[in-house]
This record gives structure tokens, C-alpha cells and sequence, in this order.
């Protein structure tokens, strides 16, 4: 590749990952709270594996290339989670093998949650995300749907400000953090 062509811009690329992020977090949320009739978590592997794990992976990767270490850890690691967690999703693994897999993973959603520098959007989105996951873990190990549903609701309303803080990028909307474009640029999660 030549290397004068640019590989997108971070702010580009973090955009993009944030909704490709939100979009699987809402995807799979609402599979897991049942809310919807007919659609459990199953329904988001093909969402899963391919916005969340092989596209977000790519972002990571670009991510990285542009320098920016936060985004490419977040979303390279998040692509390596979805992707595996969709692998795993028609039951081919034990309960307890399926807890210890979402408390591994766990501790990257932690890494994130302290490592976002900016606010809300990223320690929200990421805290929320670990949360999730520490439910979903826990119900793993007890056999409990209600903690499965729970964790649905919460990585439900991660997926939602994920896709909150890229839109108000992309249309350079107000966001809690300030007024204008020049806070826009730090709704979406950043280095």
C-alpha cells in the first residue's frame, strides 16, 4: 500500500467502531431481556461475528495503524470477544466454561472502563459493557435467567450510548460534555 493513502482518519475510525459497537451491543442486549417475542441472544451471532467481531477487529487494527492505541486495544480486543462469543454460541461449550469465558474478558472490559479518557461515553459505554458481562458470567455459574436478563438490559443501554456518542460525532451535536464541534470530537470514546 502506498504510503501516502491514508488509512482513515482516528476520529474515522473510532466513529465507526462506536456504532459498530453499540449496533452488536444492542443486538445482542435485546436477545438476552427476551423483550422482543421469538429473538434471544442466538439471533445476534451473525451480527456478532461480523460488525462486532470481524469488522470491529479491522477498526482495531486501522485503529492502531493511525496510532491510537486506546481505540486499536478496544476494538481489536472487542472483535477478538464477539467473534469468539458467537463461535461459542450454540451451546457447544458448558456453563462454567462459558463463565470463565465472559470473566476473562471481563477484565479487558475493566482495562477499558479505566483506560477511556473521555467521560461518560467511554467509561460509561465500556463500565456498562463490563457490567454485562460480569451479570452474564455470574448467571453462567448459577443458572440464572433473571441475572442473564438483567445483563441483556444493561449491555442494551451500552449499546445505546455507544450509537449516542458516534451519532452526535458524525451530526456534531451537543453532548454532555460541552457545546459545539469541538466537543463532539470527545463524545466518541478516544485515546
Amino acid at each position: 500500500m502506498d504510503n501516502g493513502v491514508s488509512a482513515g482518519s482516528t476520529a474515522s475510525t473510532s466513529t465507526l467502531g462506536h456504532i459498530a459497537l453499540g449496533l452488536t451491543l444492542l443486538a445482542f442486549g435485546i436477545g438476552h431481556t427476551g423483550v422482543i417475542d421469538g429473538v434471544s441472544a442466538a439471533n445476534s451471532v451473525s451480527l456478532a461475528t461480523y460488525v462486532g467481531g470481524i469488522a470491529l477487529f479491522v477498526l482495531g487494527i486501522l485503529a492502531f495503524r493511525a496510532g491510537d492505541g486506546f481505540d486499536g486495544t478496544a476494538f481489536a480486543g472487542l472483535g477478538a470477544f464477539w467473534f469468539t462469543w458467537a463461535a461459542g454460541a450454540d451451546g457447544k461449550v458448558s456453563a462454567d466454561a462459558a463463565g470463565t469465558f465472559l470473566l476473562l474478558f471481563v477484565l479487558l472490559g475493566v482495562t477499558l472502563t479505566v483506560g477511556a479518557a473521555s467521560g461518560l461515553f467511554g467509561q460509561g459505554v465500556y463500565g456498562l459493557f463490563t457490567l454485562s458481562l460480569l451479570l452474564l458470567a455470574i448467571g453462567a455459574f448459577a443458572d440464572s435467567g433473571v441475572l442473564g436478563k438483567a445483563a441483556g438490559w444493561v449491555a442494551a443501554v451500552a449499546g445505546l450510548l455507544a450509537w449516542y456518542g458516534a451519532t452526535a460525532a458524525l451530526a456534531h451535536w451537543p453532548t454532555a460534555v460541552g457545546r459545539g464541534r469541538a466537543a463532539n470530537r470527545s463524545a466518541v470514546p478516544a485515546s
